[in-house]
């Protein structure tokens, strides 16, 4: 009998780092820009669809809600189901959930359509950083999550200016139009050049999925209802009463459950941890701050949108150049040294724009603070991301980059909540100097925010490690 020898199959060959980050990186754009691409149309809407202060925060919250409920659920379900599958999937609803937004003819059409925005857009933000982060060689890593920061830090930057231009340039519509060829190409990317993979528990978890997405639903609905119905009122303390307890009870069955969604374990690791934290008082006390600030221009000062996003570029522009330049020298610096840098100089920058504004502020005594914020914006992106996810094992980076972001749009939604609540305490819209009123104690609150999770920062090991 003669033996046949076969030719050991050659693993598939490596994708261009190019091509993958354009994959990833395209629809993390896209997400990214819609945050904060409607804050400087906001006044424009409120004035086209007749949107009250109210119906201006769920323009924002209604993005960010569900975001931050099914993050988890998105990782969990991508590594049961393949999280090539949802990540497309969320590019597609996202892109149909666009166009929506751009017939919307009613404030609550506009807030209907945003919700379906950020359901899709939890399948994107966690499962493009996993699917770069197994494409990428180990050496490469750092470099190339840095890039995807960068990125990241492009949509924060031109969000402002392209809402603005488009406002100004064409109709607030269009900001939402534009996502509709950017997600056609984003869908044709990600299908022909990302790989399929799989990860995390063996099976699904529907009691954790359930109990996760509810609680989160409620917690963040409650935080987001505050400032309108009253902290104390019997629904707000019920919605957040019945999130603490949802969430209580998704933690017990995780620590009884033999293959849990969230493996309570990635909390072992001091730097996951308390990175996590970092995380969420980063995002509420910066977008809190960002949500009144890029009104600041055109409430007060009467510029036009356009106007009033290019005033906002020394502060949005520095994390596209800077991010990468985080991620590329990390290894060299200690991802922890970067992260406390950049919390310090938000908190700084925040807090320089609260002391220096009042009706008449000149634009050049709040630029330098602008730029500050944003060099620490960028010091910020790419590390707490390295720091997520070279924390924890690494089939276990799905969840830990879903658990991570659910912390960073939980911190956007109570982030708007509470500064809007302080700001709606002293002052409002109803002149330049009752903004102002409002504006400067929510930003010193917002700066006081940041400033705690620089102190937390402190406790960060030097570089992530990963604890199995």
């Amino acid at each position: 009998m003669t033996a046949v020898l076969t030719r050991p199959q050659a693993p598939p060959a490596a994708r261009p780092l190019a091509a993958v980050l354009a994959a990833v990186g395209i629809p993390v754009f896209m997400v990214t820009l819609d945050n904060l691409v409607v804050t400087t149309a906001l006044p424009v809407i409120k004035s086209e669809l007749g949107a009250s202060l109210t119906d201006l925060q769920w323009f924002v919250n209604a993005y960010t809600l569900p975001f931050a409920a099914f993050l988890l659920t998105a990782a969990a379900l991508g590594d049961r189901l393949g999280r090539r599958r949802m990540f497309v999937a969320g590019i597609a609803v996202f892109t149909l959930a666009s166009a929506a937004a751009a017939l919307a003819s009613e404030p609550w059409m506009l807030t209907a359509a945003r919700a379906v925005q950020g359901l899709a857009g939890a399948a994107v933000a966690p499962l493009s950083l996993t699917l770069l982060a197994q494409a990428v060689p180990a050496d490469k890593r750092n470099a190339a999550v840095g890039v995807w920061g960068g990125i990241s830090g492009l949509g924060v930057a031109v969000g402002p200016v392209v809402g603005g231009a488009v406002v100004e340039g064409l109709h607030w519509s269009w900001i939402f139009w534009l996502n509709v060829p950017v997600g056609v190409v984003a869908v044709l990317l990600a299908t022909t050049v990302l790989r399929e993979s799989r990860g995390g528990a063996p099976r699904l978890d529907p009691l954790g999925l359930l109990l996760s997405a509810t609680g989160m639903l409620s917690l963040v609905w409650g935080v987001v209802d505050g400032p309108d119905h009253g902290w104390t009122s019997g629904r707000v303390l019920g919605m957040l009463g019945a999130g603490v307890g949802l969430l209580g009870l998704f933690l017990a069955w995780q620590r009884r459950n033999p293959t849990p969604m969230l493996p309570l374990s990635l909390y072992r690791s001091r730097g996951f941890a308390l990175v996590t934290a970092v995380t969420l008082t980063f995002s509420a006390g910066t977008f809190g701050s960002v949500f009144l600030l890029s009104q600041f221009f055109q409430v007060v000062q009467g510029l036009s949108p356009l106007e009033a996003g290019v005033r906002t570029l020394p502060w949005t522009m520095a994390p596209m150049v800077v991010a990468p330049l985080a991620g590329i020298f990390a290894d060299r610096i200690g991802v922890r040294n970067l992260i406390v840098a950049g919390q310090a100089l938000i908190a700084a920058g925040i807090l320089w724009i609260a002391l220096a504004t009042t009706t008449g502020v000149s634009y050049r005594d709040l630029v330098v603070a602008f730029a500050l914020a944003g060099v620490g914006m960028g010091l910020t992106f790419a590390p707490i991301s390295t720091m997520a996810l070279g924390s924890v094992p690494a089939d276990q980076s799905g969840v830990a980059s879903g658990a991570n972001n659910t912390m960073r749009e939980l911190g956007v939604a109570v982030g708007v909540a509470v500064l809007a609540s302080v700001f709606s305490e002293n002052g409002g819209y109803t002149s330049p100097q009752s903004f102002v009123d409002g504006l400067v104690p929510a930003a010193i609150v917002g700066a006081a925010i940041v400033a705690v999770g620089t102190l937390v920062a402190l406790r960060l090991p030097r570089r992530p490690t990963p604890r199995g």
